[in-house]
This record gives C-alpha cells, structure tokens and sequence, in this order.
C-alpha cells in the first residue's frame, strides 16, 4: 500500500521538504509516503476564482489511482485523534488498496473532490499554512504506524 498526498499549491520553503522528507522516509516500504504536486489554477483580480478550482480539480482527478481510496483533508472534515489515525491506517494497510490524501490549494477542493473521497479528515479546527500541513501530515501517518508498531515515539 502506499499513501499519496496528492496536493495543489506553489513549491514548498526547504524547511517543509525537509521535514516531509524526514517523516516519509521512517515509514517503511509497507505503507510509504509520497506526495505529488500540482500547479495552482490560474488566479488574478479580473478571473473567477471557480475557474482556477475547477482546473485545480481536473489535475488532482487525473493525479487519484482508479483503485484507491480517496481522504479528503478538510476543514469540515472529522478530526481523528492518533489513536484514531492508527486504526485508519491499519484498516487502510488491511485493505490492500492505494490511499490518497486530497489537499486542496488556498480556495480548498472542488465539489468533484469532495464528491469522489470516501472520508473526509480535518487536521485542526485552525487554518494551517500549506507547508505546514504537509508536514502535519507525514508526522501524525507516522506516529499512527509506530502506535500499530508498537514504537515508543508515541507516548501516552
């Protein structure tokens, strides 16, 4: 299995690339962590922002393996404590199938993203800067494989 974070957004400060980096590579082949980058829609003051979120959509769309189970990260989604993350991923794990992390650009997912994601995850009731949330990703996936694990990097 392995987790895609599939995300819109310029490129990331060395700092968020290098965090990301750090916390997909502990986690092993087994459920490896890789993101995909796509270009933001094209935005200005005379254009409409649903334009640049619907092609945002049709990148992102392209970018979803036909077979994998698609997470939505929103705002409205549910929040998931680590434990809860944990028994997630080993359901994911036990599925067998691809998982993919939808993370939106500054206006969010369209509704065609929305609509084509089995669950919906928020990572905190604040707005997190994009890098950021990269990161808070890659950090909770591992903390929630080293519960499974038994690890001691999680501590209760």
């Amino acid at each position: 299995m392995r987790l895609h974070l599939i995300a819109v957004g310029p490129r990331q400060p060395a700092w968020v690339n290098a965090a990301f980096l750090d916390y997909s590579r502990r986690l092993p082949a087994e459920c490896r962590l890789e993101v995909t980058e796509l270009p933001l829609g094209p935005r200005g003051k005379e254009q409409d922002p649903t334009r640049a979120l619907n092609a945002e959509s049709l990148r992102m769309q392209r970018a979803i393996r036909p077979d994998a189970w698609v997470v939505a990260l929103d705002e409205r989604g549910r929040s998931w404590t680590s434990r809860m993350l944990a028994a997630r991923l080993e359901a994911w794990m036990a599925a067998g199938r691809d998982v993919a992390l939808l993370m939106g650009g500054p206006d969010g997912l369209a509704p065609a993203c929305q609509a084509r994601a089995q669950e919906q995850w928020s990572l905190s009731p604040l707005t997190l800067p994009h890098g950021l949330a990269r990161v808070v990703v890659a950090e909770a996936l591992y903390r929630a494989h080293s519960l499974l694990r038994g690890h001691p990097y999680h501590r209760d």
